[in-house]
């Protein structure tokens, strides 16, 4: 392995020299030393094969202790694996972060296995039939209210709040329109045209009740659903099930809005993948949706005693569209395609607040000073258990919003946790096939490693403690850092080159 620069780490390097697009690293002077003492270390290649196998994490997992696998049916020793055996002395994992952000290479493995559960649920694959392509689903985006104007785009280049009476002002002095045509880029989007006017408390309030109204969504939609198959809420289990996978995302001006993938069932089965009634089309099923969100309300109570109660809703603007007989919003003309509905919602499963818009800006401090001056003025839980803004302050970092970035109903698809158990089996399956030099078959494989754990005939008892978090130094994660960048960058060069063979044949196809 090359120790001349940042060159070969395994086989995604992190700089070559003389390469057309190098990596800044930005490192201080201390940060540089290290970097260069560890590739200089005789147990370089050791560390670089470490960094390998946890993928380039940027903030690995130190463990020490062992394990062993034995099977069930006879309690023979099958394997073991200790810290001991590594170089190091010491097993690293994945941090497993979804934020790219925090870990670019974990939350990369956490998009791809979201696009894996995601499309699944839309085409079938990974356990999941390919008979629920038939029923019908709908790609719904829930947005927030409006808790003040903000600068923003328009459709065909229009401009951003346009007024006749441009002169007008808000009694705080500021113009109440704008005239300008704001381009993508623009730092100002997202921005209130009057700080003072716009409702930061509200704003911060419906983030943390936002996962109460999805929840009162799901029923309301339930109801609407039992209602027109003529049957009530608890007996339409007997006749449709409702399956959805959703993702939060941050709009530009800090408020959180929902993308759902919403998908009706039959009646639940083993499989849990029945044919929908045929009463209920996804032209259907998407006026449902949109009824379901207008209609829910919740009353959220005051964050403390000179509060006063608010009437929480979603916003007006409900967008849902069945997936097959729907048009790209960025191409009307190209078919929505389950890759990339799967693809969109991947991409926002590891966003945060600080990836839509940089917290180096005037508003979206303001919602964080709001969100910690609500929680301190808030019950606490130590006053009282069942305050309901009791943990506000753990969650003034994301603006308030308390729930899980990407969620999906029990039936709709295979699970996260099904999908890395079986990608850590595929690995020490393909590992020891390797070794004996055999041939194997990954479709077969696949199919394998996803089936019922319960057929399992080995179990694993291990003893492991937590020995720290991180890489050594600065140095350490800039290699891991800048490893990772080169491996999506080679990701991204290898599927390139893919979908021009694949073009190729397709217009030599053609012309045959």
């Amino acid at each position: 392995m090359s120790r001349a620069g940042c060159t070969d780490i395994v086989d995604a390097p992190a700089l070559r020299p003389g390469e057309d697009r190098p990596l800044e690293l930005n490192l201080d002077e201390i940060a540089e030393r290290q970097l260069l003492a560890r590739m200089l270390s005789r147990d370089y290649d050791d560390w670089s094969q470490a960094l390998s196998r946890v993928g380039f994490c940027a903030n690995p997992v130190r463990l020490v202790g062992r394990s062993e696998m034995f099977d069930t049916s006879t309690g023979e020793l099958v394997r073991s694996y200790g810290s001991g055996d590594e170089a190091l002395g010491v097993t690293f994992t994945r941090c497993g972060n979804r934020r790219a952000d925090k870990c670019e290479s974990c939350s990369r493995l956490y998009a791809a296995d979201t696009f894996q559960l995601i499309r699944a649920g839309i085409a079938g694959g990974k356990t999941v039939p390919e008979t629920v392509a038939d029923n019908p689903l709908v790609f719904a985006t829930l947005t927030a209210p409006s808790f003040g104007p903000v600068h923003g785009t328009r459709p065909n280049g229009g401009r951003c709040r346009p007024r006749r009476d441009t002169g007008h002002r808000c009694h705080h002095g500021r113009p109440t329109s704008c005239m300008a045509v704001h381009s993508e880029d623009d730092p100002t989007l997202g921005q209130p045209l009057c700080s003072d006017c716009y409702d930061y408390a509200s704003q911060v309030v419906w983030q943390w009740w936002a996962p109460e109204l999805w929840r009162r969504f799901t029923i309301t939609l339930r109801r609407l659903l039992a209602h027109h198959l003529s049957t009530t809420s608890s007996r339409l289990g007997d006749v449709a099930s409702l399956q959805y996978a959703k993702v939060a995302e941050y709009q530009l001006r800090g408020a959180v809005h929902f993308h759902a993938l919403v998908r009706l069932d039959g009646p639940q089965t083993p499989d849990g993948f029945a044919p929908a009634p045929a009463a209920i089309t996804a032209p259907t099923l998407a006026c449902l949706v949109e009824e379901a969100a207008t209609a829910v309300r919740f009353t959220a109570p005051p964050v403390h005693c000179d509060d006063t109660a608010r009437a929480l809703a979603f916003g007006a603007q409900v967008d849902t569209r069945p997936v097959r007989t729907s048009r790209r919003t960025d191409d009307p003309e190209r078919s929505l395609t389950p890759e990339q509905v799967a693809g969109y919602l991947a991409k926002y499963a590891t966003k945060s607040v600080g990836d839509t818009t940089t917290r180096n800006n005037a508003h979206l401090r303001r919602l964080d000073r709001t969100a910690r001056h609500l929680a301190s003025h808030a019950t606490t839980l130590e006053e009282d258990p069942d305050a309901p803004y009791g943990l506000l302050g753990k969650w003034a970092h994301t603006l308030g919003f308390r729930g899980h970035f990407a969620t999906k109903s029990r039936r709709y698809s295979v699970t996260l946790r099904q999908l890395r158990r079986a990608r850590q089996r595929a690995q020490a399956r393909i590992a020891e096939v390797s070794r004996a030099g055999a041939r194997i078959n990954l479709r077969q494989l696949e199919a394998e490693l996803l089936s019922d754990e319960a057929d399992e005939t080995t179990v694993v008892i291990g003893s492991w403690v937590y020995a720290g978090s991180g890489w050594a130094n600065e140095g350490e994660r800039a290699l891991a850092v800048a490893a990772a960048a080169r491996a999506r960058e080679h990701a991204q060069e290898r599927a390139q080159a893919r979908r021009e063979r694949k073009a190729r044949n397709t217009g030599r196809s053609e012309d045959r």
